[in-house]
Formats: C-alpha cells, sequence, structure tokens
C-alpha cells in the first residue's frame, strides 16, 4: 500500500470520527502549589470541538486523495 492511499484512509477515517464525535476532551493536571508536605493540585477538564466542516473536508480530500493520488503519468 503506497504513502498516498495510508494518507488518504487515515484523512477518511479521522473525518468520519470528527463528524460522529464532534470533538474530544482531556484532562489537564497543573501544580498549584506546595506548603510543607502539602500540595495543592487542580484537575481540569478542556474540550476542543472540531467544527463540521473540518471532518467533512477530511472525507472529502481523502476520498479525493484515494481517487485521483495514485495515478501515473
Amino acid at each position: 500500500m503506497s504513502a498516498i492511499k495510508m494518507v488518504a484512509i487515515a484523512l477518511i477515517v479521522g473525518g468520519v470520527l470528527a463528524l460522529v464525535y464532534g470533538g474530544f476532551s482531556y484532562t489537564k493536571k497543573t501544580h498549584e502549589a506546595q506548603v510543607g508536605p502539602f500540595e495543592l493540585s487542580v484537575k481540569e477538564t478542556k474540550t476542543v470541538n472540531i467544527p463540521i466542516w473540518a471532518g467533512a473536508a477530511a472525507v472529502v480530500g481523502g476520498g479525493a486523495l484515494l481517487l485521483f493520488g495514485s495515478k501515473k503519468t
């Protein structure tokens, strides 16, 4: 399998996942303060939203690469 086909399939899969889930979240742990043996830390959940147009563009771009990227001239 060529590199172009692998990139195209990755774009299609990533685009479909972006359209289905719409984003992802992660937890960030920050170190706030340490006083003697006591440590204060905060866990903060961040959410990253992926726009619908970005997912659709990835699917279309991956499809175009899959169809037209491996044509030899």
